[in-house]
C-alpha cells in the first residue's frame, strides 16, 4: 500500500474510528484500525465485535492495499505530524513507513485477513430520522440506561417505532426516561441499542435536520451519519413493560423552576459523597420545597418557592438521580407529579407530553 492523504482529515478519521477499537482483547488485530486503499480514497474501520465505525477520506493512492495498524500508535503519530500531508507506505512484509515532512516512523502492520469481518445485515428495515431529533432523543434518555450487567437488556435503550411516532425508553431500576416524538416512519419496529453505541452515535450526530438512515435487522443496526457508518449489535431479550411502571394516579402536581431546583440540590448535596452517602429529604409544604440532608460531616438545608403544593409531604431521593432527570428536561420549568412518599415522582413538560421521567424515592429513616 502506498498512499498520501491530508493530515487533518486522517487525524479526524483515526480519532473517530478509534472509539470503536477494543482496548482489552485477545485478538491483536482488534486493537488496530483496518486501512483499505482503493482508487482515490482510503477506508478506515474500527470494530470491537459489538460496535463498528467506518469512514472514507480522499487520498492519492499510488498503490492500493490493505493492512491493520495500531489505533493508539497511528493516532499519536498522525496528531503530531509536522506537515499537511501524511504518507503511508507498506511493503509485502507489512513493514510500514508513516511519513510527514521530516518526521518518519517505521512500524509493523498486521495482515488485513486477521481482522474480523463487520457483520452483514441481510434483510433489514429502513427508517429515517432528522439528526438533531435523534440526538435530542438519545441525550434525554441515555442517563437512565443501566450500568449493571445483572439485566443486560437494560444496558441499552428501547426504540419503539410505529408508523407515526418514535419512542425511546431507558430504565435502570431506579429511574426511567421516556421520549416520544411524532414522526412518519411507515414502519413498525422494536429494538434495543446498547448504551455504549448510543453514546458514540450521539457524538457523530449534528444539530441539523439532515436525515440519518437506520437499517435495522434482527441482530444488528447500521446508521449512516454524514461520512461515517456505524454498525452495532442489538441487545436481545425482553425489555421491561415500561407502561406498567408509570403510576396512573396523582395526588399533587407541583410546578418548579428547573434551574432553581438544580441549584438547590447542588448546594444541599455538598455534604454527600461516595463515602458519605445520604438521601436528600425533600419536604413540600406552605408553597416551599425544603431540601435537607445529614451525614457524619454535618447538615445542610435549602429551600425555594414552588407552585401547586396542596398538602404537606416528605419524600427522599438520591441526589444524582434527581439531578440527572432535571438536567435532561432541557426546560425552564417542569411539572412534578407526586403520588405519595413511596411512589415514583413523574417529571413532565409544562405543555407537551414528549418526555416523561420517573425517579424512584428512597425510603427515609426517622431522624432522632
Amino acid at each position: 500500500m502506498n498512499i498520501i492523504c491530508n493530515r487533518d482529515k486522517l487525524n479526524q478519521a483515526v480519532s473517530t474510528v478509534s472509539r470503536a477499537v477494543s482496548s482489552k482483547t485477545t485478538i491483536p488485530a482488534l486493537e488496530g484500525i483496518l486501512l483499505r486503499a482503493g482508487e482515490d480514497s482510503v477506508t478506515l474501520s474500527g470494530y470491537d465485535l459489538e460496535l463498528g465505525i467506518t469512514t472514507s477520506i480522499p487520498a492519492v493512492v499510488k498503490e492500493p492495499g490493505e493492512l491493520v495498524l495500531s489505533a493508539k500508535l497511528l493516532g499519536d503519530m498522525v496528531r503530531r505530524m509536522p506537515s499537511e500531508d501524511v504518507s503511508i507506505l507498506s511493503d509485502e512484509k507489512l513493514l510500514t513507513q508513516v511519513t510527514s515532512g521530516a518526521a518518519q516512523y517505521t512500524i509493523l502492520g498486521i495482515p488485513a485477513d486477521e481482522y474480523p469481518e463487520l457483520p452483514a445485515l441481510g434483510e433489514a428495515q429502513l427508517i429515517s430520522i432528522p439528526q438533531n431529533l435523534l440526538k435530542s432523543m438519545i441525550t434525554q434518555t441515555i442517563f437512565a440506561v443501566s450500568l449493571s450487567d445483572s439485566k443486560p437488556i437494560l444496558t441499552g435503550s428501547l426504540f419503539e417505532v410505529s408508523e407515526n411516532s418514535v419512542t425511546v425508553v431507558s430504565v435502570d431500576g431506579y429511574r426511567m426516561a421516556l421520549r416520544r416524538e411524532a414522526l412518519k416512519t411507515g414502519q413498525n419496529l422494536r429494538f434495543v441499542i446498547p448504551g455504549k453505541a448510543l453514546q458514540e452515535i450521539s457524538k457523530l450526530l449534528s444539530d441539523t435536520e439532515e436525515p440519518v438512515s437506520l437499517q435495522v435487522s434482527r441482530k444488528h443496526i447500521i446508521l449512516n451519519i454524514g461520512s461515517y457508518c456505524v454498525i452495532s449489535r442489538l441487545l436481545e431479550g425482553d425489555f421491561l413493560d415500561y407502561n406498567t411502571a408509570i403510576p396512573a394516579d396523582s395526588k399533587m402536581t407541583v410546578t418548579v423552576s428547573v434551574r432553581e431546583f438544580m441549584n438547590s440540590i447542588d448546594r444541599t448535596a455538598l455534604l454527600i459523597s461516595d463515602r458519605l452517602k445520604s438521601p436528600l429529604r425533600i419536604k413540600l409544604e406552605g408553597g416551599l420545597i425544603k431540601i435537607s440532608c445529614s451525614t457524619t460531616m454535618g447538615k445542610a438545608y435549602d429551600e425555594f418557592e414552588a407552585q401547586g403544593i396542596t398538602e404537606a409531604m416528605e419524600i427522599g431521593f438520591n441526589n444524582k438521580y434527581l439531578l440527572d432527570a432535571l438536567r435532561a428536561t432541557e426546560c425552564d420549568q417542569v411539572k412534578l407529579i407526586f403520588n405519595g412518599p413511596l411512589s415514583p415522582v413523574k417529571v413532565v413538560p409544562m405543555e407537551s407530553d414528549n418526555f416523561l421521567f420517573l425517579v424512584l424515592p428512597v425510603r427515609l429513616k426517622n431522624e432522632a
